[in-house]
């Protein structure tokens, strides 16, 4: 069930009227306080967050994306001829880029079909000669150093949107403004107010903290225990167009 942010009037069934009810204070304690409000905007953040990373580790072929981005994750640069580093920060709209995926690039300033260029770690491969390596062409292969992508041959052509990468990226993140707003997701929105209320029960032992602590660990699932929770699991099989192959394990006999 989708959970608006916040509700004030009956049937109060926001994110910030649900946390209300999970930390024991009356309805309007936390949407009517602008520090609390703000605090729990925060957690929610942070949960959207940790929400994200969880999808991206368990999408498998179908990339997941905050659904209130507007654009698909691709941001383009253009090659400049005698450029070797293309940083990246933020996308089009100004979104934090967490990572890059995959690059496409366009191998001559007159091409028009991109071409992938495959990824090496420059800090433990033969191919750390990206960081030296003098050599002008097109580009086979790049590394990433922190917000940076390096490609392994320094252009000798200039191509407008030369570049292409599918990124990951910060999620479209409430303000205490909100309120009809849907944080981007396509399931389990409880995560959105259990998790904060968790937080907070922790600070003031609330009585309900176990039971909370329970709930969340339900939902993203606890290395420590060895637990998948309930958010990877449905993103691990999300893909059910995909058809699954069986590969036999095949043991030599000797």
């Amino acid at each position: 069930m989708s959970i608006q942010f916040n509700q004030t009037t009956s049937p109060y069934k926001g994110l910030v009227q649900f946390y209300e009810k999970e930390i024991g204070v009356n309805y309007g304690d936390v949407s009517g306080n602008a520090e609390m409000l703000g605090e729990f905007t925060a957690r929610v953040s942070v949960a959207l967050d940790n929400y994200l990373l969880i999808w991206a580790k368990n999408a498998n072929t179908w990339q997941g994306d905050d659904i209130n981005h507007s654009d698909f994750q691709i941001i383009t640069t253009n090659i400049v001829s005698g450029q070797r580093d293309y940083p990246f920060t933020s996308d089009q709209n100004s979104n934090r880029i967490i990572d890059v995926s995959k690059v496409i690039i366009l191998p001559s300033a007159i091409a028009t079909d991109y071409t992938e260029i495959t990824p090496v770690d420059e800090l433990k491969v033969s191919a750390s000669e990206i960081l030296v390596n003098t050599n002008t062409g097109i580009p086979r292969q790049y590394g990433k150093m922190s917000n940076a992508i390096l490609l392994d041959a320094i252009p000798n052509y200039n191509a407008t949107n030369g570049i292409k990468m599918v990124i990951n990226r910060e999620g479209s993140y409430p303000t205490t403004s909100d309120t009809t707003k849907i944080i981007g997701v396509p399931v389990y929105h409880e995560y959105f107010y259990k998790k904060p209320a968790f937080e907070k029960a922790k600070i003031l032992g609330l009585a309900n903290m176990s039971q909370l602590e329970k709930d969340v660990i339900d939902l993203e699932g606890s290395e420590r225990l060895r637990i998948n929770g309930r958010i990877a699991d449905f993103f691990g099989r999300r893909e059910r167009d995909v058809r699954k192959r069986f590969i036999p394990n095949i043991e030599s006999c000797r």
